[in-house]
């Protein structure tokens, strides 16, 4: 008489099915959040943005106009580095602070809108922030 013995556990067939699936589901995962992980990455560049602009702001309390990037005290790039900063067009009632983005951060967009180079500009007490769609509301 022969003795049935039950088989426990999986045929590497049924194990390479599983990683072939996981694997399908990592790459897809993270191709939709990558747009996330750049759009919560421009907060580094409208913070450092918004960070100038006070320093522009403070500088002009006690000044005939606003400053260059040397005078407020500046700098180049963003805390965490995704952005290039600069600031232009400075006068007595004016100066423009852009953010440029660095690496894959300038693939960053919202909608059909780049978000690479971010720029406020101020003029007789008006701001305008571009591209407007970029900009938190």
């Amino acid at each position: 008489m022969r003795k049935h013995h039950a088989h426990y556990g999986f045929t590497i067939i049924e194990l390479l099915i599983v990683i072939a699936i996981m694997a399908i589901i990592a790459v897809v995962a993270v191709s939709l959040y990558r747009p996330f992980i750049l759009k919560g990455r421009r907060a580094d560049g409208i913070n450092a943005i918004l960070m100038l602009q006070l320093a522009e702001e403070r500088y002009r309390s006690n000044n005939t106009q606003y400053g260059t990037s040397a005078q407020i005290g500046g700098f180049a790039t963003s805390p965490q580095g995704y952005y290039t900063l600069s600031i232009s067009n400075v006068g007595a009632n004016t100066f423009t602070i852009t953010a440029t983005a660095q690496g894959n951060q300038a693939n960053d967009t919202e909608g059909s809108t780049s978000c690479a180079t971010l720029t406020l500009a101020v003029s007789n007490g008006a701001t305008t922030q571009t591209p407007a769609a970029c900009w938190p509301n």
